[in-house]
């Protein structure tokens, strides 16, 4: 038998404690593993097949419906726990065939195993559904599931019922970076629509079909007389040879024997016809129409045709399918003895009161083909009912699914739109997305409430052109006297603005956001105020930035405070955090992310918005501190994820922490690679100011090599950039002019123009004083006295650098001083050793002479040469080698990057040069070339 029987325990929390809320979209019978059967027969080939298997990457079975593929998984699962495999299980159907739907409950299977598998992938994923948000969401899940201490078996069933391309994609790159601990299983009727040549090749998969499933006679013998009792060889065989060892038919030929014998005048099948309907699907479902359905009476078939529209269904759901309410007591009675006449009905565990149950995919199929042919009006009605139904227990998803079935788009648009504030302020984006999702555009568009959710989660997508398009026809369409709604409004153009890097955009709306409406939506009261605080920082008015967050109201929804989401108060002081810290008070700014990274982490999804935040920005305190692998360890796994969810200004600082990590620890190519990350992610964005300061560090970096003519590529690059934006002083975009000024310091200081450099330098700190960046200012400064000392200004050196280490200790500053020039510590010192200095500046001096253990600016060296190349060529590295060797084996970059442990962008980065030294420019030359010099035993 291929019985499906599932569980619906619910899935596993993101924290412990805390329980998928009812109103999430996964159906959580799903992604359950089946329960067994007590009448499973032993298959010893069969399994022994997929034990052998066990660690390859991909096992497939292929075969018709009823061929006993997800029953044959059922008993290897139980043979792979005591082994210490974990199992993972998603049955799959046509309602799952789209992108987002299909990821949801990928991860939610994955969740059941460990949550700690997918805590990352989730935040990634539901944010926007282009290919390179995808293949991300499938690379953070894959390093979830490649930390996780077991072998981990998933098991995809029913993948034929997928036809996306775009799901497919997303599952060529889980089995193509799939860790060695994932192996996963393709259960499905029809070829496997993903690429497995690869695979093949290196004897990595298996895959069983028809041959390998169907039933041996043996096997055939115990099934039947498991279900028949005695049973004579004669007749066993006869059975045999007209299904041919098919699982269901053999099920189906069981049913209706043992109703012929139940029956005396009814006649036995005749084994050439019974033998001609099992041929292909279509006979078989005048099959069983003729040998299970047509045994029913008129009000069960009817109610079994009324339920066959829900996944899953209880006696009170039946009941009120056929528009019988009251009939539960008929509906289970009638549930019980399908189930106990073995008629294909499947029942579920359930947390509940009520028996719950799943038709058979089979029984399924039949059933909608019949449902289809009634009228139009006849099915909207049942839809209807199944809309009251789950809109009256709180189940949103399949709620509006059958509200817009069954032509009741507008009540399921109210729906949405009384459950948006609850939603939003209980973290569930991706469940407001599905919910915008299933509702019919021209719903959506006939609300202005539902236009402005819209709007909302195009800018959580990342689909900023359709969004700026909804915020022109909102702006035209909302009256002006309607105070609430525009106000909406401005906060969703304000935020739009702020995703964009606009500051002055938002700015102009500063004056409403300040005064929002008597009825204003808390959510949009609190994300104002966030972003007026944001805003504040930007323009150098911390202390009022602050002073917004300890004047907020409590803002209160459903009874409880506002604290997650990007209104909330963690958000809020998180941003109190940031404006310390842009003044340099980096110790105060520390212990505010870590108390908001401990609530947020016992608070679960909710609060997951303000926990990245926070992470983001104690990522830049610890890199400060010194603390450098702590830093680089908080932030490198989660880069995706704050890449996908953070505001721009916080994916730069990240990005800009990891890069100067891997500076400080000698890894100049890996840091290269994430500033080129950075600027791929501002072009991609169309972010000038992220470009600018990834322009701007890789012009420092450059001159500290040596690599002038590379520094002038980018400082003309840079240039162009600052010619676009011209007059942007006191907004965020006025850094691009301070980055400009502070990298054509460092050319002229390069070119031995001390003396210009240092009027220059003069211009930069007047910009920064008067933007309120207090933070640049003691680096500037320390870069001035050393301009003075090389100037032969004693005096004035001295004087600078002691009033530098005042203000640095003050505001507990390390790397803030470091990373002002290569030479900055030993003047440091220098100037230390000739003044008598008081006990504190001294140990502070002490304090930045320790990080002088860690290598400052001398590039990794290999430990042995590398391969030498033709005379005058640079030899390959034992890292480049490896990358050179991986790609021979046809990898893709991202699964070098996992091998190596490095990144996707330094994986480029070595390529690049390796093929400037090969003197190739295609992955295939260079292959080419690597086997050459293996040949010649150039290696």
């Amino acid at each position: 038998m291929d019985k499906k029987t599932k569980t619906t325990t619910a899935a596993p929390a993101i924290s412990p404690g805390e329980h998928v809320n009812s109103q999430s979209p996964v159906d959580s019978s799903k992604v359950s593993p089946p329960r067994s059967s007590a009448r499973l027969v032993p298959r010893e080939k069969l399994h022994g097949l997929l034990q052998d298997a066990r660690r390859r990457r991909c096992i497939v079975l292929k075969g018709p419906a009823g061929c006993g593929k997800t029953t044959a998984l059922v008993a290897w699962r139980q043979m792979l726990l005591p082994l210490g495999f974990d199992v993972a299980w998603l049955t799959l159907t046509s309602d799952d065939n789209q992108l987002a739907r299909f990821l949801d409950y990928l991860l939610a299977s994955l969740a059941q195993v460990d949550p700690a598998l997918v805590r990352d992938a989730l935040l990634v994923e539901g944010y926007s559904s282009d290919s390179e948000a995808v293949e991300r969401t499938i690379i953070t899940l894959v390093r979830g599931i490649g930390s996780h201490p077991r072998e981990l078996v998933l098991v995809l069933d029913d993948l034929h019922t997928l036809t996306d391309v775009a799901i497919h994609q997303a599952l060529q790159w889980l089995i193509e970076y799939a860790p060695n601990n994932l192996h996963v299983v393709l259960v499905s009727r029809s070829v496997v629509p993903l690429s497995l040549a690869r695979l093949r090749s290196q004897n990595l998969t298996m895959e069983l079909d028809l041959r390998d499933l169907r039933f041996t006679y043996d096997e055939a013998q115990q099934f039947l007389t498991a279900h028949l009792g005695e049973i004579s060889p004669q007749e066993v065989q006869v059975i045999y040879d007209m299904t041919d060892g098919w699982i269901a038919g053999l099920q189906l030929v069981a049913v209706s024997r043992k109703k012929s014998r139940q029956r005396p005048s009814l006649t036995t099948p005749d084994p050439a016809t019974t033998q001609a309907h099992l041929r292909d699907n279509e006979s078989f479902a005048h099959f069983f129409e003729a040998q299970v359905l047509a045994q029913l009476s008129v009000p069960d078939l009817d109610l079994l045709l009324n339920c066959t529209v829900c996944n899953r269904f209880s006696a009170s759901l039946c009941a009120a399918l056929v528009g019988r309410p009251l009939a539960v007591s008929e509906a289970r009675a009638l549930l019980q003895r399908l189930e106990n006449d073995n008629l294909f009905l499947i029942p579920i565990d359930s947390h509940d009161d009520e028996g719950w149950y799943r038709l058979h995919p089979l029984l399924r199929e039949t059933l909608l083909k019949l449902f289809s042919k009634r009228s139009s009006e006849e099915q909207q009605r049942v839809h209807s009912r199944a809309w009251q139904w789950f809109r009256d227990r709180g189940q949103l998803s399949d709620a509006v699914m059958h509200a817009v079935q069954g032509g009741e788009a507008v009540a399921a648009a109210e729906l949405v739109e009384q459950q948006v504030e609850r939603l939003y302020a209980q973290g569930d984006l991706r469940l407001l997305i599905e919910l915008v999702k299933l509702l019919p555009m021209e719903q959506l568009q006939a609300s202005i409430n539902l236009r402005v959710l819209l709007a909302r989660m195009q800018i959580y997508t990342r689909e900023f052109a359709a969004c700026s398009d909804n915020i022109r026809r909102l702006q035209h369409d909302i009256p002006e006297g309607n105070s609430e709604e525009r106000f909406r409004l401005t906060m969703v153009r304000a935020l739009f603005a702020v995703q964009r890097d606009d500051t002055d955009g938002a700015l102009a709306m500063a004056p409403e956001l300040l005064d929002p409406p008597p009825g204003a939506d808390v959510i949009m009261v609190g994300g104002s105020i966030n972003i007026l605080s944001w805003l504040y920082m930007q323009r150098g008015e911390h202390e009022r930035a602050r002073q917004l967050q300890f004047d907020r109201p409590p803002l209160m929804v459903n009874g409880m405070p506002l604290i997650g989401t990007t209104g909330g108060t963690l958000q809020g002081r998180c941003l109190v955090g940031l404006s310390l810290a842009m003044e340099g008070q980096m110790s105060q700014a520390e212990r505010i992310y870590r108390e908001v990274i401990y609530e947020a982490e016992r608070s679960g999804k909710t609060c997951a918005e303000p926990l990245y935040f926070a992470k983001a920005l104690l990522g830049e305190v610890l890199y400060e501190n010194n603390e450098v692998e702590a830093a680089y360890e908080l932030l490198a796994r989660s880069v995706d994820i704050f890449e996908r969810v953070s505001i721009p200004d916080s994916v730069l600082r990240v990005l800009e922490v990891l890069a100067k990590c891997q500076w400080a620890l000698g890894n100049h190519r890996e840091a290269f690679a994430y500033l080129e990350r950075l600027e791929e992610y501002a072009r991609k964005l169309d972010l000038p100011r992220l470009q600018a300061h990834s322009l701007a560090r890789q012009i420092f970096w450059h001159l500290q090599l040596g690599e002038q003519v590379a520094a002038e590529t980018q400082l003309a690059r840079l240039d162009v950039l600052d010619a676009r934006h011209p007059n942007s002083e006191r907004s965020a975009l006025g850094d691009i002019r301070i980055l400009t000024e502070h990298a054509h310091v460092r050319w002229q200081a390069a070119l031995g123009d001390v003396q210009g450099a240092q009027l220059r330098l003069n211009k930069v700190m007047a910009l920064c004083e008067s933007g309120g960046r207090k933070l640049g200012i003691p680096r500037l400064t320390l870069l001035s006295a050393m301009f003075d000392a090389q100037r032969g200004l004693v005096d004035s050196a001295r004087d600078k650098v002691l009033a530098v280490l005042r203000v640095g200790h003050r505001y507990g500053q390390v790397r803030n001083l470091l990373d002002a020039d290569p030479s900055a510590l030993a003047l440091i010192s220098e100037i230390a050793l000739r003044e008598t200095l008081d006990p504190v500046l001294a140990f502070y001096v002490e304090r930045l002479q320790a990080t002088q253990r860690k290598p400052e600016s001398t590039p990794v060296q290999p430990s042995k040469p590398g391969w030498q190349l033709a005379p005058g060529m640079e030899p390959l590295s034992e890292r480049e080698l490896e990358v050179l060797r991986l790609l021979a084996q046809a990898l893709p970059n991202k699964k070098i990057a996992r091998a190596l442990g490095l990144s996707h962008e330094t994986v480029k980065w070595h390529l690049r040069h390796i093929y400037s030294k090969l003197g190739v420019s295609s992955r295939d030359e260079a292959v080419a070339r690597l086997r050459d010099l293996e040949a010649n035993g150039e290696g």
